[in-house]
């Protein structure tokens, strides 16, 4: 190697002949504004950093720490190396070396500096580059091998890649053998198609993917100049971090540079931050580019994930601005909903709305516990009461109100898919009065669920066992199972690993085989089936052919051939220290009754898909695991909240918020509900085929009953395991139902109908106004209200159309057709 004196010469002629030239980038002006003030302390991460090889890469981080918290200095200030010839340093802090011995690095700006020692070796020596650690990391983070390019499963252009990459082997003679092996060039690498295309050299329908300055460009390049070798054997990756961790950004920084090390199984360690992707949780929040840079466009928090291979590292980042008008409001110690509630509203700067008026809360109420408007009576009852628990004391009574088993049958019965087209008319109907029973007679949901994954015997007569008569094969138990009592989508494991998540096909299969023992057989009615355990049959994983274990996921293999493999399932499943159970479904319930899950989607938990409300989700499950898993409690508890019981118009200060619950939640009522209210507001009932005459539309039991009203207002097929069947947004197929549809005015026109009454009954237009707001609404129409709606009746030649017309308006208002 060069003296000290040479390589100072041969740092100047590298940067005069454009070696640096990719660094010259001037510094983002949005970072600038975060050296505003001087820091008390700064610090280089991590300092005295090792680069070993010519390969290796360091992204070095400042942070600055001022009175008010951390801020990340990294992009504030401008970068030098004291020793080019032995390592250069980016405008953003990545370090590059150039020779073996040490520099420093200095990051500065003005007054403001700090510097850290570099130190390289290892450059004798080679360092040839590893398909398997290093190209197919490139190809991910590239977009090759995602679902919408190569990844496919057929692939693009004559060229199919694995998604994500979970089959090196495949990918690997794809790459080198197919298509005559024209597709690289170990002669001449700079002609290969899979670098010209992705630089944009040649036509490539998926655009510029690459770029000659990055680290990918080098590895994949080299790569194929070094005769395109695999290396399945050798170190393997374990393990994959974040630096810095969790983070909480002051204003007027918004931004924080991150970098990702990778753990060998070797125990060394390297920086991988080029070579990995990136996904924020939450883009309009923040966004995360290739070089790992995350920007904040809004306060809040976001989680980012780092992806290589098959690792994910993830950190939770959030974002405070200073809100002028802001004071923080007194975190109540009453309730475990309200102390996470208000806290994370403190921390987020968000200021809570008023309490809902009591007219708001009876309707409320009951729209979301029974699933039906309060009679006149009950709201006046309610308004007239001057207790201080006047709210407790009406939560109390719907709990034990027989529509409230009705309406919770109604939306178990939907994601369990009781539908008689997979279980025939009378599964469907044991199968919901079992559901309703169940919930009549206050069974624990623990209990609930363990009857349904060991369930045995007669679809008829153990009603449970209809579960295994929709879900037929041990996969469609899998992901039914896992996406209903666990809140995890496992789908994508079937065909390869998770390309997102921690999951492989090893867990799914090894999940499928507590299912590989169920039976089915005739019973002696018709339409009958029996469940049974065979008590033989395994799962084998497609790819390998290994017979797989019954394993829980993320837990241990329960393989004891003493007990039938469905009850070991059940035991683990439903265990006060299962991980997913609880809380997912005190998450389920708490999207019920407020319209968004604290995860959501409500049955989707992933490191990469955070609850908006970690200390929320703990403590409502904590309590309802405590509490027996009993679902009236976890109900009141929700409703006797502050939170719950928060006004649906917003404030100034909390009007963007639409994930931290500062606010009601306004939403469309569900199908069911919305036919039962506009029968009650026009005195009539729907007939439903096998129904007593009278019954409402949340006591059918059956998916398959057809209805127009119910399927244009959303009402499920009930077909897959997922709320995301019942349909919520509104739409013109809904305002033409409600305009001109047969149901509507069918039951406006009904001559035994409310408003046939009311149009004879000799009453002043005063008083049908009243009437009708009042079981429309639950209020008394205001002045302007009352005076059009009277002149309107007055003016009328035909009191009755009159009074048809003013049903009609009231149905359609946003206040009768959404919940506030």
């Amino acid at each position: 190697m060069p003296g000290t004196r040479d390589r100072k010469v041969l740092g100047t002629l590298l940067a005069a002949a454009g070696i640096l030239a990719a660094f010259s980038i001037d510094v983002r002006g949005d970072d600038k504004d975060a050296l505003v003030g001087t820091p008390a302390s700064l610090a280089i991460s991590p300092a005295d950093a090792t680069l070993v090889g010519r390969r290796a890469t360091r992204q070095l981080i400042v942070t600055g720490t001022y009175p008010d918290g951390v801020r990340d200095l990294t992009h504030a200030l401008e970068w030098t190396s004291a020793d080019p010839a032995v390592a250069v340093v980016s405008h953003t802090g990545r370090v590059v070396p150039h020779g073996n011995g040490k520099a420093v690095i200095t990051a500065r700006r003005g007054s403001v500096e700090v510097s850290t020692t570099v130190q390289v070796q290892g450059l004798d020596k080679p360092a040839p580059v590893s398909f398997r650690r290093d190209v197919m990391p490139v190809l991910s983070q590239a977009g090759c091998n995602t679902g919408a390019c190569h990844g496919t499963p057929t692939g693009k252009g004559g060229f199919k890649l694995s998604l994500r990459g979970y089959l090196p082997d495949q990918d690997f003679t794809t790459l080198t053998r197919e298509s005559g092996g024209r597709r690289i060039n170990t002669f001449a690498a700079d002609t290969s198609v899979t670098l010209r295309k992705p630089l944009g050299e040649v036509p490539h329908e998926g655009g510029l993917r690459l770029k000659r300055t990055s680290k990918s460009f080098e590895f994949l390049r080299d790569w194929i100049a070094e005769g395109a070798h695999d290396d399945p054997g050798g170190v393997q990756p374990v393990k994959l971090e974040i630096v810095p961790s969790d983070r909480v950004l002051n204003a007027p920084a918004k931004s924080q540079q991150l970098a990702v090390l990778l753990t060998l199984s070797d125990g060394s360690q390297r920086d991988v931050t080029p070579i990995c992707y990136y996904d924020s949780s939450s883009p309009d929040i923040a966004e995360v580019d290739a070089d790992a840079h995350v920007v904040f466009k809004n306060r809040g928090e976001v989680a980012v994930i780092a992806h290589y291979l098959s690792l994910v590292a993830i950190i939770r980042l959030t974002h405070l601005i200073e809100v002028p008008g802001f004071q923080v409001a007194q975190v109540p110690q009453d309730s475990v909903v309200d102390r996470a509630v208000y806290e994370k509203l403190n921390r987020i700067r968000i200021a809570p709305s008023e309490s809902c008026t009591d007219a708001e809360f009876i309707r409320r109420a009951y729209l979301d516990v029974v699933g039906a408007l309060p009679t006149p009576e009950e709201t006046s009852a309610f308004l007239s009461d001057k207790s201080a628990d006047r709210r407790a004391k009406v939560v109390d009574r719907l709990l034990e109100r027989p529509e409230f088993y009705d309406f919770w049958a109604l939306k178990f019965a939907d994601v369990l898919r009781s539908n008689g087209r997979l279980i025939q008319p009378k599964g469907a109907y044991v199968f919901h009065r079992w559901i309703r029973s169940a919930l009549e007679r206050g069974m624990p949901m623990d209990e609930f669920v363990r009857m349904l994954l060991a369930a045995d015997g007669s679809t008829y007569s153990n009603p449970a066992t209809n579960y295994y008569r929709i879900s037929r094969d041990p996969e469609s138990s899998v992901e039914t199972t896992a996406q209903l009592f666990l809140g995890v989508r496992i789908q994508c494991a079937k065909c390869h690993n998770h390309p997102f998540e921690k999951w492989t096909q090893d867990d799914y299969y090894g999940f499928a085989a507590f299912f590989s023992q169920v039976g089915r057989k005739p019973g002696g009615l018709p339409e009958e089936e029996v469940v049974f355990s065979t008590g033989a049959g395994d799962v084998r994983q497609p790819r390998t052919g290994k017979v797989m274990p019954p394993k829980a996921l993320g837990g241990p293999v329960l393989d004891d051939a003493k007990t039938d493999r469905r009850a070991r399932l059940a035991s683990w499943l439903t265990a006060a220290d299962n991980p997913f159970f609880a809380k997912s479904l005190v998450n389920r319930i708490w999207y019920h009754l407020m319209g968004r899950g604290i995860v959501e989607p409500v049955d989707d938990f992933r490191d990469s898909n955070p609850a908006s409300n970690d200390d929320l989700l703990n403590g409502l499950t904590k309590g309802f695991v405590a509490g027996g898993y009993n679902l009236k409690s976890l109900i009141r508890t929700i409703l006797l909240s502050r939170t719950y019981q928060f006004s649906a118009t917003t404030n100034k200060l909390n009007a963007d918020d639409a994930i931290y619950f500062s606010h009601a939640t306004t939403k469309l009522l569900p199908a069911e509900v919305l036919l039962d209210a506009i029968s009650v507001v026009t005195g009539t009932t729907t007939t439903f085929d096998g129904l007593p005459k009278g019954a409402r539309a949340t006591q059918i039991p059956d998916g398959k009953m057809d209805n127009p009203f119910l399927k244009t207002f959303g009402r499920p097929a009930r077909e897959l395991a997922c709320e995301c069947e019942r349909e919520s947004d509104s739409n013109l197929s809904q305002a033409l139902q409600l305009i001109g549809g047969a149901t509507v005015n069918g039951k406006l026109h009904d001559d035994n109908g409310r408003i046939a009454l009311l149009a004879k009954s000799g009453k002043p237009p005063e008083a049908i106004t009243q009437e009708l707001y009042l079981v429309a609404l639950g209020r008394a129409p205001n002045a302007a209200e009352l005076e059009a709606a009277v002149k309107h009746l007055k003016a009328a030649k035909d009191l009755r159309s009159a009074t048809e017309d003013l049903g009609w308006v009231l149905i359609n208002s946003k206040e009768f057709l959404f919940r506030h």
